[in-house]
């Protein structure tokens, strides 16, 4: 007997409408994301905003297994097409239990790396290309792009010595320093290459400096989105 083939779309979490925001926050080992996704969280919830935060791999029960079997020291033998798919296995767990059901609810989602570091991780630095991983966003999340990517770029050797300060690190930030400057290099050609959607932030500097930049940009997004509902009578 045929079985009927997976149709993503018919998932009812996929098929909520969104009102929400998806701001999703990439960058190398040691650039900082944590500092700044818990201070804009911090200030949006101030403001009365619904905050959901989330991390990849990881977010729901599941997802976070699966984060432990990528991140585990004792994995580097890990093909890295296993690596993708296992990425996306936990993404889409991901956006089916957090994602999709806050931005439904209208909150904003801060997202610790989205589909962006499956291009510069698995297509880049490990050299599948970006063909596998266009086509798994395209069927894992077709529906869902970010609505702001702030990518914060720190140059390679600064994030060593972050890390180094914070001890023995996991399977990807022990990668070698070829690894890491390939990450780094993807990462600001994709920043080039959709400008509208990766705001670029030099995160080498001290910490207020960039949440301020990260919050300003924040804000211009959500004045975006406003003045183009108004423009297209929408409230």
């Amino acid at each position: 007997m045929k079985t009927a083939a997976y149709d993503p779309s018919a998932d009812p979490q996929h098929a909520q409408p969104r009102r929400g925001y998806l701001i999703t926050f990439e960058g190398g080992e040691g650039a900082g994301k944590s500092t700044v996704i818990a201070a804009l969280a911090a200030r949006l919830a101030e403001r009365g905003c619904t905050v959901e935060t989330t991390r990849e791999p990881g977010g729901p029960p599941l997802a976070e297994r699966i984060r432990e079997l990528l991140l585990a020291p004792e994995g580097g033998g890990m093909l890295p097409v296993t690596e993708l798919l296992l990425m996306f296995a936990a993404r889409a767990e991901n956006l089916a239990r957090v994602i999709r059901p806050a931005l439904a609810r209208g909150a904003v989602v801060l997202s610790d790396r989205f589909t962006d570091a499956s291009h510069v991780y698995q297509g880049a630095a490990r050299g599948l290309g970006d063909a596998p991983v266009e086509w798994l966003a395209s069927f894992v999340h077709d529906d869902i792009e970010p609505d702001l990517t702030l990518l914060l770029d720190v140059p390679v050797a600064v994030a060593h010595q972050r890390r180094v300060a914070r001890g023995a690190g996991d399977r990807m930030e022990r990668e070698n320093g070829d690894f890491h400057e390939k990450v780094r290099a993807a990462y600001l050609a994709r920043a080039k290459a959709y400008p509208s959607r990766i705001r670029v932030i030099d995160a080498a500097r001290p910490a207020a400096e960039v949440i301020e930049e990260a919050w300003q940009a924040v804000q211009a997004t959500f004045d975006h989105r406003k003045g183009a509902s108004r423009r297209h009578g929408v409230k």
